[in-house]
Protein backbone atom coordinates (compact mmCIF):
# COMPACT_ATOMS: atom_id res chain seq x y z
CA UNK A 1 0.00 0.00 0.00
CA UNK A 2 1.15 3.26 -1.04
CA UNK A 3 0.99 6.18 1.56
CA UNK A 4 0.38 9.90 -0.25
CA UNK A 5 2.22 12.14 2.35
CA UNK A 6 3.74 15.76 1.57
CA UNK A 7 7.37 16.66 2.42
CA UNK A 8 6.72 17.89 5.71
CA UNK A 9 5.21 14.03 6.55
CA UNK A 10 8.46 13.15 5.33
CA UNK A 11 10.50 15.57 7.13
CA UNK A 12 8.39 14.61 10.44
CA UNK A 13 8.72 10.68 9.82
CA UNK A 14 13.02 11.18 9.12
CA UNK A 15 13.18 13.25 12.13
CA UNK A 16 10.93 10.92 14.25
CA UNK A 17 13.19 7.66 12.74
CA UNK A 18 16.46 9.65 13.37
CA UNK A 19 15.58 9.19 17.02
CA UNK A 20 15.03 5.63 16.90
CA UNK A 21 11.15 5.91 15.64
CA UNK A 22 11.02 2.53 14.19
CA UNK A 23 7.28 2.78 13.41
CA UNK A 24 7.79 6.51 11.67
CA UNK A 25 10.41 4.36 9.40
CA UNK A 26 8.01 2.31 8.90
CA UNK A 27 5.40 5.27 6.96
CA UNK A 28 8.27 5.91 5.07
CA UNK A 29 9.04 2.30 3.86
CA UNK A 30 5.69 2.14 2.98
CA UNK A 31 5.34 5.36 0.65
CA UNK A 32 8.59 4.73 -0.98
CA UNK A 33 8.72 0.51 -1.26
CA UNK A 34 6.93 0.55 -4.20
CA UNK A 35 8.95 3.13 -6.34
CA UNK A 36 12.07 1.69 -4.62
CA UNK A 37 11.31 -1.38 -6.00
CA UNK A 38 10.94 -0.15 -9.63
CA UNK A 39 13.97 1.82 -9.83
CA UNK A 40 15.56 -1.51 -8.72
CA UNK A 41 14.02 -3.48 -10.85
CA UNK A 42 15.09 -1.33 -14.21
CA UNK A 43 18.79 -2.07 -12.73
CA UNK A 44 18.62 -5.87 -11.52
CA UNK A 45 16.07 -7.05 -14.08
CA UNK A 46 14.77 -9.94 -11.67
CA UNK A 47 11.68 -9.45 -9.53
CA UNK A 48 12.81 -12.06 -6.68
CA UNK A 49 16.34 -10.36 -6.43
CA UNK A 50 14.34 -7.07 -6.89
CA UNK A 51 12.34 -7.56 -3.90
CA UNK A 52 15.55 -8.62 -1.87
CA UNK A 53 17.19 -5.42 -2.26
CA UNK A 54 14.44 -3.46 -1.77
CA UNK A 55 14.69 -5.01 1.84
CA UNK A 56 18.31 -4.40 1.96
CA UNK A 57 18.19 -0.70 0.72
CA UNK A 58 15.76 -0.09 3.48
CA UNK A 59 17.64 -1.74 5.73
CA UNK A 60 20.42 0.52 4.60
CA UNK A 61 18.39 3.90 5.08
CA UNK A 62 17.47 2.73 8.32
CA UNK A 63 20.99 2.43 9.61
CA UNK A 64 22.17 5.93 7.74
CA UNK A 65 19.26 8.01 8.18
CA UNK A 66 21.25 10.30 10.37
CA UNK A 67 23.22 11.42 7.05
CA UNK A 68 20.26 12.44 5.66
CA UNK A 69 20.08 15.79 4.92
CA UNK A 70 16.71 17.88 4.05
CA UNK A 71 18.56 19.69 1.50
CA UNK A 72 17.18 17.31 -1.18
CA UNK A 73 14.30 15.35 -1.25
CA UNK A 74 14.29 12.07 0.56
CA UNK A 75 13.38 9.96 -2.60
CA UNK A 76 16.78 10.94 -4.07
CA UNK A 77 18.67 10.01 -0.97
CA UNK A 78 16.61 6.72 -1.17
CA UNK A 79 16.90 5.65 -4.70
CA UNK A 80 20.83 6.75 -4.42
CA UNK A 81 20.99 3.83 -1.97
CA UNK A 82 18.75 1.90 -4.15
CA UNK A 83 21.11 2.11 -7.02
CA UNK A 84 24.44 1.75 -5.27
CA UNK A 85 22.55 -1.35 -3.57
CA UNK A 86 21.91 -2.85 -6.94
CA UNK A 87 25.12 -2.17 -8.73
CA UNK A 88 26.71 -3.59 -5.73
CA UNK A 89 24.65 -7.02 -5.98
CA UNK A 90 25.53 -7.01 -9.78
CA UNK A 91 29.51 -6.90 -9.19
CA UNK A 92 28.91 -9.51 -6.75
CA UNK A 93 27.16 -11.78 -8.95
CA UNK A 94 29.28 -11.26 -11.80
CA UNK A 95 32.41 -12.34 -9.56
CA UNK A 96 30.51 -14.70 -8.18
CA UNK A 97 30.89 -14.21 -4.45
CA UNK A 98 28.46 -15.85 -2.66
CA UNK A 99 25.65 -13.41 -1.60
CA UNK A 100 25.61 -12.75 2.33
CA UNK A 101 21.55 -13.59 2.06
CA UNK A 102 22.47 -16.89 1.24
CA UNK A 103 25.65 -17.33 3.35
CA UNK A 104 22.85 -16.05 6.32
CA UNK A 105 20.58 -18.85 5.57
CA UNK A 106 23.00 -21.36 5.61
CA UNK A 107 24.32 -20.73 8.69
CA UNK A 108 20.72 -20.35 9.88
CA UNK A 109 20.14 -23.62 7.90
CA UNK A 110 22.55 -25.36 10.26
CA UNK A 111 19.60 -25.16 12.96
CA UNK A 112 17.74 -27.55 11.03
CA UNK A 113 19.04 -30.81 11.19
CA UNK A 114 18.10 -34.90 11.12
CA UNK A 115 19.70 -37.25 13.28
CA UNK A 116 22.56 -39.03 11.02
CA UNK A 117 23.34 -42.37 12.13
CA UNK A 118 26.84 -40.85 12.84
CA UNK A 119 27.06 -39.95 16.54
CA UNK A 120 30.13 -37.50 15.84
CA UNK A 121 28.47 -35.92 13.04
CA UNK A 122 25.10 -35.49 15.40
CA UNK A 123 27.16 -34.15 17.99
CA UNK A 124 29.05 -31.48 16.21
CA UNK A 125 25.88 -30.29 14.62
CA UNK A 126 24.24 -29.97 18.41
CA UNK A 127 27.73 -27.93 19.48
CA UNK A 128 27.22 -25.93 16.12
CA UNK A 129 23.52 -25.23 17.13
CA UNK A 130 24.04 -24.31 20.44
CA UNK A 131 26.52 -22.05 19.71
CA UNK A 132 24.33 -20.33 17.39
CA UNK A 133 21.84 -20.42 19.52
CA UNK A 134 23.85 -18.51 22.28
CA UNK A 135 25.17 -16.05 19.45
CA UNK A 136 21.21 -14.98 18.63
CA UNK A 137 20.53 -14.70 22.56
CA UNK A 138 23.76 -12.23 22.57
CA UNK A 139 21.94 -10.04 20.21
CA UNK A 140 19.84 -7.19 20.81
CA UNK A 141 16.38 -8.39 21.56
CA UNK A 142 14.18 -7.38 18.88
CA UNK A 143 17.08 -9.10 16.55
CA UNK A 144 16.89 -12.26 18.99
CA UNK A 145 13.45 -12.21 18.69
CA UNK A 146 13.00 -12.39 15.02
CA UNK A 147 15.99 -14.63 14.20
CA UNK A 148 13.82 -16.96 16.76
CA UNK A 149 10.55 -16.80 15.84
CA UNK A 150 11.46 -16.79 12.09
CA UNK A 151 14.56 -19.88 12.26
CA UNK A 152 14.14 -22.04 15.83
CA UNK A 153 10.06 -21.69 15.90
CA UNK A 154 9.75 -21.27 11.80
CA UNK A 155 6.79 -18.49 12.17
CA UNK A 156 6.30 -17.08 9.19
CA UNK A 157 6.81 -13.13 8.43
CA UNK A 158 2.65 -13.01 9.16
CA UNK A 159 2.65 -14.67 12.72
CA UNK A 160 5.90 -13.09 13.72
CA UNK A 161 4.50 -9.74 12.84
CA UNK A 162 1.30 -10.66 14.43
CA UNK A 163 3.37 -12.16 17.44
CA UNK A 164 5.33 -8.75 17.89
CA UNK A 165 2.88 -6.42 16.59
CA UNK A 166 5.42 -5.06 13.81
CA UNK A 167 4.50 -4.53 10.31
CA UNK A 168 5.51 -7.23 7.81
CA UNK A 169 7.96 -4.93 5.87
CA UNK A 170 9.99 -3.97 8.81
CA UNK A 171 10.44 -8.01 10.02
CA UNK A 172 12.05 -8.37 6.92
CA UNK A 173 14.31 -5.43 7.71
CA UNK A 174 14.94 -6.54 11.11
CA UNK A 175 15.31 -10.04 9.69
CA UNK A 176 17.59 -9.02 7.14
CA UNK A 177 19.81 -6.77 9.86
CA UNK A 178 19.95 -9.71 12.29
CA UNK A 179 21.11 -12.32 9.60
CA UNK A 180 23.90 -9.41 8.96
CA UNK A 181 24.75 -9.17 12.20
CA UNK A 182 24.75 -12.79 12.83
CA UNK A 183 26.78 -13.57 9.54
CA UNK A 184 29.25 -10.89 10.92
CA UNK A 185 29.87 -12.79 14.47
CA UNK A 186 30.12 -16.45 12.73
CA UNK A 187 32.78 -14.76 10.43
CA UNK A 188 34.95 -13.11 13.39
CA UNK A 189 34.63 -16.68 14.98
CA UNK A 190 34.81 -18.69 12.23
CA UNK A 191 37.73 -20.68 13.56
CA UNK A 192 35.66 -21.69 16.50
CA UNK A 193 32.53 -22.95 14.75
Amino acid sequence: MEIIANKEDDLRWINAAKNGNQKAFTMLMEKYQKSTYFVILKIIKTPEDAEDLVIETFAKAFDNIHKYSADFAFSTWLYKIASNTSIDFLRKKSIEKVSLENEGNTILDSMHFSTSTNPETDLIKSQRIDKLQHAVNSMDEIFSRVISLRYFKEYSYEEISEELNIPVGTIKVQLHRAKKLLLDKFMNEKDKW
